[in-house]
């Protein structure tokens, strides 16, 4: 008996087929850890960010300094070894994010730089293509030019057929018949 949806009590495989006939894609570990990392490249270079981080800065100092020895976590006289800690260990954590960050922008620079050359590549062949024949044209042109018909030449004609036209009216009705007529 076949079942039309998966088997609850096994993992969903990647391209697992559901009961629809769609598959369940799923984000890899590494693309998620991936838009992580843009996202704290994206927070760190924010002016947000670093006024965050100065106002934290500022009342940690203010915090153990001001208040009573028995309330301070960090002595001043040691040069606040633990927030020297914490922003070390920041930035220690911030740098090879931001680097992380960096290389999936250059990965993506690379295939849209990719892309770009292969549609000009396209382009300049359908420019190419179309050059040629815009040359086959002329060239079939200048051959029939002398069956051409221009404005100017079919104007000529046709006030030449108007007086010929012209004349037949004028002239006696037994000497030619007209055009149209039949005898």
């Amino acid at each position: 008996m076949a079942r039309s949806s998966p088997r609850l009590d096994a993992p969903l495989g990647r391209g697992t087929p559901l009961s629809r006939g769609t598959t369940r894609s799923r984000p890899t570990s590494r693309d998620r850890f991936g838009r992580f990392t843009e996202w704290v490249a994206r927070a760190m270079g924010t002016p947000v960010f670093l006024l965050m981080l100065t106002l934290f800065c500022v009342a940690w100092i203010l915090w153990n300094t001001l208040t009573p020895d028995h309330l301070r976590f960090d002595d001043a006289a040691l040069g606040f070894t633990a927030l020297t800690l914490m922003l070390s260990l920041q930035a220690s954590y911030a740098a090879p994010l931001i680097l992380l960050a960096q290389n999936r922008q250059d990965d993506r620079d690379r295939v849209q730089i990719e892309q770009d050359r292969q549609r000009a590549e396209r382009n300049l062949a359908d420019t190419e293509y179309l050059a040629r024949e815009i040359v086959a044209l002329r060239m079939s042109l200048e051959e029939r030019n002398t069956q051409l018909v221009t404005r100017d030449v079919l104007r000529h004609e046709l006030k030449a057929l108007l007086a010929e036209l012209e004349s037949d009216e004028e002239k006696p009705s037994g000497e030619k018949p007209s055009r149209g007529t039949t005898s």
